[in-house]
C-alpha cells in the first residue's frame, strides 16, 4: 500500500493541510438538461469563488432500474418522494452527453477554474481520462472496488465521498485505491438530498478527526448536502481542505438537485467565512505576534522608582 500524499497538486493548485481549502461547485443535475445554462453556472461558481466546476457522467439505465424501483411500494424512496417524474425519467433528463464535455472543460478553463465530472460506468470513466485533472467517486461506489480501482489507475488526484458507509467498508476501499495511487482527498459526507434542517444532526463532522487517526497524511475532505456554512467552518477547523457542495442559481427551480444546492450569494458567504477562518487559525506555534509587540511593551509591569535613589543602596521593596 502507497504512503499518502500529505499533498497533491490540481492544475497549478496545492491542496493539502498546509494550503487554502479547494471548493467544488457540484453542478451536477442544475444542468437542467441545457448546455448553456451549463456554462452559465460554471461563470456564477467562478463568481462565487469556487476553484472547480464538478459535473456527472452517467447514462441512466445503466444505474437506475426502471423496473426495481416500479416494484417497490410507490416506485420511489427517501427524496425522490417528491418527483414528479419515475427515477429514470429524472436521471435520463439528468444526464450529461459526452458530447458536452469539450465544451464544458473550455469554459472551465476560459473563466479559469478547474473542470471535473463523477463517472458512474468504466466507460465513462475511460472517456474521461483525456479531460478531467482529478477523479471523483460518488459515495455510491463505496463498495464498487473494481471501479475505484479503475479510477486510481489512472494516477491524478482521487477524491472519494463516503457517505451511507461504514468504517469497514470505507477502510476496504481507501486500502484498494491506495495500492495503486496515494493521492487520495477521503471526504466525509451524509448522502441525504432532502434538504431538512433535521440534517445537520447527521453530518457528524467528528469522523473527520476518526479517519485523520486511521490514515496519517491523507488530506480530508467535506461532501455536504446542507446550506449553512458552520458545517464547512467547522469541517476546515477539524482538518478538511476539500469542500464539495451542489451549486444552483436558484433553490426555487424544478429538478432533483436544486433544493438542497447552495446559491450564489450563500457559496460567496461560505468561501468568505473560510478565508477568514484560513487566517485565523494561522501558526500552531505560540509567539508574540508582530502586531502585539506594541501592546506586550505597554501592558507588561516594569520597576518604577517610588523615591530618589542615592547610589550604592540596595533595593527594597519600599523604593520601587
Amino acid at each position: 500500500m502507497s504512503i499518502p500524499a500529505p499533498e497533491i497538486k490540481i492544475a497549478d493548485r496545492k491542496v493539502g493541510l498546509n494550503h487554502p481549502t479547494y471548493f467544488i461547485a457540484d453542478i451536477a443535475a442544475n444542468h437542467d438538461g441545457d448546455l448553456e445554462r451549463a456554462k452559465l453556472l460554471i461563470r456564477l461558481a467562478k463568481e462565487a469563488g469556487a476553484d472547480a466546476a464538478k459535473f456527472q457522467n452517467f447514462d441512466a439505465p445503466k444505474i437506475v432500474s426502471d423496473y426495481g424501483f416500479k416494484a417497490m411500494s410507490g416506485g420511489q424512496v427517501s427524496h425522490q418522494a417528491n418527483w414528479k417524474k419515475s427515477v429514470v425519467e429524472v436521471y435520463r433528463a439528468a444526464s450529461i452527453p459526452f458530447e458536452w464535455t469539450l465544451t464544458l472543460m473550455e469554459e472551465c478553463h476560459e473563466v479559469g477554474i478547474d473542470y471535473f465530472s463523477s463517472p458512474y460506468d468504466f466507460a465513462a470513466i475511460d472517456f474521461l481520462d483525456a479531460y478531467v485533472p482529478v477523479y471523483k467517486a460518488g459515495s455510491g461506489e463505496i463498495d464498487w472496488i473494481e471501479a475505484l480501482e479503475r479510477m486510481a489507475s489512472k494516477n491524478k488526484p482521487f477524491f472519494i465521498a463516503t457517505g451511507a458507509s461504514t468504517i469497514g467498508e470505507v477502510q476496504k476501499a481507501v486500502h484498494a485505491i491506495l495500492k495503486i495511487n496515494p493521492q487520495l482527498v477521503l471526504m466525509q459526507c451524509n448522502t441525504n438530498y432532502t434538504a431538512s434542517p433535521e440534517n445537520y444532526d447527521h453530518l457528524h463532522l467528528n469522523v473527520l478527526k476518526t479517519y485523520a487517526a486511521m490514515f496519517p497524511n491523507v488530506i480530508l475532505g467535506l461532501s455536504d448536502h446542507t446550506h449553512a456554512v458552520a458545517p464547512v467552518i467547522a469541517a476546515v477547523t477539524l482538518g478538511a481542505r476539500v469542500i464539495e457542495r451542489h451549486f444552483t442559481d436558484s433553490n426555487d427551480r424544478e429538478g432533483p438537485d436544486h433544493k438542497f444546492a447552495m446559491n450564489p450569494e450563500n457559496w460567496a458567504k461560505m468561501v468568505e467565512e473560510t478565508r477568514l477562518l484560513e487566517r485565523a487559525l494561522g501558526s500552531a506555534d505560540k509567539f508574540i505576534c508582530a502586531n502585539e509587540i506594541q501592546t506586550a511593551i505597554v501592558q507588561r509591569r516594569c520597576l518604577r522608582a517610588a523615591r530618589d535613589i542615592k547610589a550604592g543602596e540596595t533595593f527594597t521593596r519600599e523604593m520601587i
